[in-house]
């Protein structure tokens, strides 16, 4: 039976990218394994050098920006953003719009003042702010040194549709660890994004960062080495030894992409899924989804079941539940149980899932209708 993966991360992976990637666990070349050969070796500065370029080619990275490849997850970003870049004013502006950019918050505090400008915490991060000011001081000058935001909420299942402009010499930092490579952006309207790999791009273990490189100058002293991104740009991602295996299928993934029309063609693919899906969530009596309609993620879809339906007089809440994990066993879906901060069912449609995986999901969902529809008639 085939297995339809609706899991949030790490993500589902195209079939001929798992294809390729376990032939070369076994035999990249010269009958050595790709996790054995020298990152330092001509073979592995090619994967690199090739995932660059695809990243810098799918997105249209300007020139003065550098990519790389590092290591500890968005996690790890979450500090280096703010020893790298809090340095100026000392403090830095944030949007909080679910779990990650709290704890970029938290991280960010250790290192200077932080203002969140925007929260949408009062009603479980179902929406994304739209209104917010930054800081100024007695002139009108900035006082942060930047403003975070994070462009996909995995948990709550939001997406920015439009992020915060330039003002002054304000920084921009995004985080979109679960949406790159999902729909066009505009890199020019960034100083510095990042994202972990396993949502749209590969397995865990590579973190995507692109950076414009003048925001670099006049680092701090006491960065530490390892935490300074001009380390990481110096040498290439090659600071020291990369994580090969993903970053090997992040370039097989992006050349995927390429291959199949790139970030465009994607972005139809994404609208058309995720229109499918939210559609049925509307009509059918039984579910309703959980982010306010404007800012519905394309990615991580969330829903609940009604907790009546039809006025029927008995409790069927936990039978529901039981009759649709049932079904989605039996369809082969796996991967579609909510966070637990929701609750419900999530549906991450990253790339790599096809439209016949929401047709799937979306026919159990109506069958379950089908049935308590016959029993309020019965």
């Amino acid at each position: 039976m085939k297995t339809y993966n609706f899991s949030a991360g790490p993500c589902i992976l195209p079939k001929e990218v798992l294809m390729k990637a376990s032939a070369a666990v076994l035999d990249f070349e010269y009958n050595l394994s790709l996790i054995e050969i020298s990152h330092r070796s001509y073979a592995f500065v090619d994967v690199m050098d090739k995932a660059v370029n695809l990243v810098k080619e799918l997105l249209e990275v300007p020139e003065g920006y550098s990519v790389l490849f590092l290591q500890g997850g968005a996690s790890l970003q979450f500090t280096m953003v703010a020893m790298n870049l809090m340095k100026n004013k000392q403090s830095a502006a944030y949007l909080n719009t679910g779990t990650w950019s709290s704890k970029a918050i938290k991280e960010a505090e250790r290192f200077g003042k932080v203002y969140i400008v925007g929260d949408s915490s009062d009603k479980n991060f179902n929406y994304i702010p739209k209104r917010y000011k930054l800081p100024t001081n007695d002139v009108g000058g900035p006082v942060v040194d930047y403003i975070h935001c994070t462009s996909n909420n995995t948990i709550y299942g939001t997406q920015m549709r439009k992020f915060p402009e330039r003002q002054n010499d304000i920084k921009i930092v995004c985080d979109m660890s679960s949406d790159i490579f999902s729909r066009r952006i505009d890199v020019s309207e960034f100083d510095l994004i990042y994202a972990g790999a396993q949502k749209n791009m590969g397995p865990a273990g590579a973190t995507l960062v692109i950076v414009k490189d003048k925001i670099l100058k006049n680092h701090r002293f006491d960065l530490p080495t390892m935490l300074n991104y001009q380390t990481h740009i110096e040498k290439k991602s090659m600071f020291n030894t990369p994580p090969v295996f993903s970053i090997y299928v992040s370039m097989l993934t992006l050349q995927w992409l390429k291959d199949n029309g790139g970030v465009d063609a994607i972005e139809k693919i994404n609208e058309k899924k995720a229109k499918l899906l939210y559609d049925e969530i509307d009509r059918n009596e039984l579910f309703y989804g959980t982010a306010e309609i404007e800012d519905r993620s394309n990615m991580n879809v969330c829903f609940l079941l009604e907790d009546t339906f039809n006025n029927l007089e008995e409790d069927i809440t936990n039978e529901l539940e039981i009759d649709f994990d049932n079904l989605c066993d039996e369809a082969g879906i796996v991967g579609i149980k909510g966070h637990r901060s929701v609750g419900g069912y999530r549906a991450s449609i990253y790339n790599a899932m096809s439209i016949e995986g929401i047709e799937v999901l979306i026919s159990v969902m109506q069958k379950l209708e089908t049935k308590y529809l016959d029993r309020k008639y019965d």
